[in-house]
Order: structure tokens, then sequence, then C-alpha cells
């Protein structure tokens, strides 16, 4: 028994603090931390798989919602964290892939942070308003290009997700239209149903419902598929436009320097609530497609989406404070 005993102990220093940490991870709460405040996407989404995840490790995962700056406080906050696997986040494409490229913040996407999984996707849809005589993209960009810097388009402001798909549908096309900045979603929606703008990029689950009341006219969608719930709405590639694919994303993220075997056993826990039906369906209801991802592949995702944005930023001449 001694030496049973003698030998188990001079395996788990072989094997590290890593991989004895991970045998029987977790074995306390998580702390989900998500940059926004309560209500929003992000946090929808952080309930409904961090419900799921508690279940699967039978441990409580801890929503702490940390809001401000479009995320970046929050993401902040968990590149700042004890990386011990017990501190995780879940972000969007603005704060981890925009937002660095406008502004100076105390992290790096690349290095601070490590990527657990793709969570979902949304995708960006650019509606009218019903005033704008145009059915189709054809007529759209035939519009704008007899009328150059007349038409405008709205977004939830300045650096924004639909401000940036605004700015690659002018380069796209080689528009000239005009940028009306917002402080959020809202009161851009609120503008373009009073048609005080014309059109706008936003996620779809943001505009359905205008949509379906006839109070906006789809042109296009910004994904790969169309939307199961908008199947009239062509997408960007089926109107001649297939680079200008623009979904938001969230994904799970953890502070750099997280053991990798504990990683490796999140992506394992939120990959399997991910697949499951019930989380899939509330995720649906909101107009989110499940994503799951491996750990390499969101690496290479992020990785692309810093330098699509930056590029765009960079083309367009959008003005930043960095």
């Amino acid at each position: 028994m001694r030496f049973l005993r003698t030998l188990l102990t001079g395996l788990s220093v072989l094997l590290g603090p890593g991989m004895a940490a991970a045998q029987d991870f977790p074995n306390k709460p998580i702390r989900l931390i998500v940059p926004f405040p309560a209500g929003g996407p992000n946090d929808i989404i952080a309930r409904v798989v961090g419900q799921r995840m508690s279940e699967l490790m039978r441990q409580p995962v801890l929503i702490d919602n940390r809001g401000g700056q479009a995320g970046v406080l929050g993401t902040d906050a968990i590149a700042k964290a004890a990386p011990d696997g017990y501190t995780i986040g879940i972000v969007s494409a603005s704060s981890l892939a925009i937002s660095p490229a406008m502004e100076k913040v105390a992290y790096d996407p690349q290095k601070d942070l490590a990527p657990v999984t793709l969570v979902v996707t949304v995708p960006e849809m650019l509606v009218v308003a019903t005033n704008v005589p145009a059915n189709s993209m054809a007529e759209l960009v035939a519009l704008a290009k007899a009328q150059p810097g007349k038409l405008n388009f709205a977004s939830s402001g300045l650096g924004s997700l639909p401000h940036l798909a605004g700015e690659l549908f002018k380069l796209t096309a080689k528009l000239d239209i005009v940028h009306v900045p917002y402080r959020g979603a809202a009161p851009a929606i609120n503008d373009l149903l009073g048609q005080q703008v014309q059109m706008t990029f936003l996620d779809l689950p943001v505009i359905l419902p205008h949509i379906k009341a006839g109070a906006l006219r789809g042109i296009a969608l910004g994904a790969r598929e169309r939307a199961p719930t908008a199947p009239d709405v062509p997408t960007t590639a089926e109107v001649g436009m297939p680079d200008l694919l623009i979904e938001n994303w969230y994904g799970m993220i953890a502070p750099a320097g997280t053991p990798e075997k504990l990683l490796a056993a999140m992506n394992r826990i939120a990959n399997e609530a991910m697949a499951d039906p019930g989380v899939k369906q509330k995720l649906a209801d909101q107009g989110l497609t499940v994503a799951g991802d491996t750990r390499e592949h969101f690496r290479g995702f992020i990785g692309d989406e810093i330098k699509k944005w930056a590029k765009v930023i960079k083309d367009a001449g959008v003005p930043t404070t960095k």
C-alpha cells in the first residue's frame, strides 16, 4: 500500500498540475462573464448554454454581467481573470474582432485570451424602408448609383458591426451612400420605420418582426444559406456579392494561460451542451444558429475576422481612436 501511494504521488508530479486539475475538473462553480447587461443576446446565450453546462458538470455556472464600452470592459475582465479554468466568457465579434481595430484596448484578443469554442452565428440582413423604390439588390445598387451621396444607411454606432457592414457594402458595390450612426439598434430601427433613413444592416432576429409585418423590406442576407425564418430573402452570394458575407457571432473564451487540459474539457462540455435539442431550440427561437467548434478552428476563425474587419476599417477610411 505504501508503494502504491508513493507510485501515485510520483505520477501526479510527472503529469503536472494541469493534468491533475483536469482529472477532477470542475470541483467548484464556474464564473461565466457576459460583457453586456442582462437581457441582450450575449446574456441570453450565456444563460441557455450555461444552464445546460451546469447540469452536465453538476456545478453551478454563475452569470457575471460586466457591461460597458461595447463589450470591451467585460472582455478585459476575462483576460485579467485567474487562468485556472473557473472563469470563462461569452464574447461577440464586436469586442474580439472589431473594437481592437477601432480603439485602444487593454487586451490583445489573440495573446491574452484563449479560444474555447464558437457558440452561435447570427446573420446580418440588409433591409430598406418601404418608401425606397427598390425590391432587389440590383435595384437598390442602381438607385444608389443614380443618386450618389443622397441615400444613407443607419447603424447602431460608429465602429459597430452594422456600420462596418454598410462600409463593406459601399466598397463591394462601389457606392456613395452616407453613414448615419445611432446609439443602439432601437433608435436606428425607429428612424428607418419613420423613413428618416433608407437602409441598414442589422441582426436578423432584431429586424425579422418588422419584415414579417411588412414595415421593412428585406434585400439580402449576409449568410451562406437562406434563413428558415426568412426564406424569401436571398443571400448576398445569390445576388452576386459573395464577399459581402456578414455574420455576427458569439464565442466562448478563457484567460490566456489556462491549462490546455482544462480548455479541452470546457470545449467538450460546451459542445455537448450545444448539441442538446432543447438548447438548440431555445437559441433557434431567438434567431440564432448553433455552431460548436474545435478550439483550433475557432482560433483561426478569430484571426480571420480580425484581419477582415481591420481591412474594411482601413479601406473605408473609418476614423479610429487608436
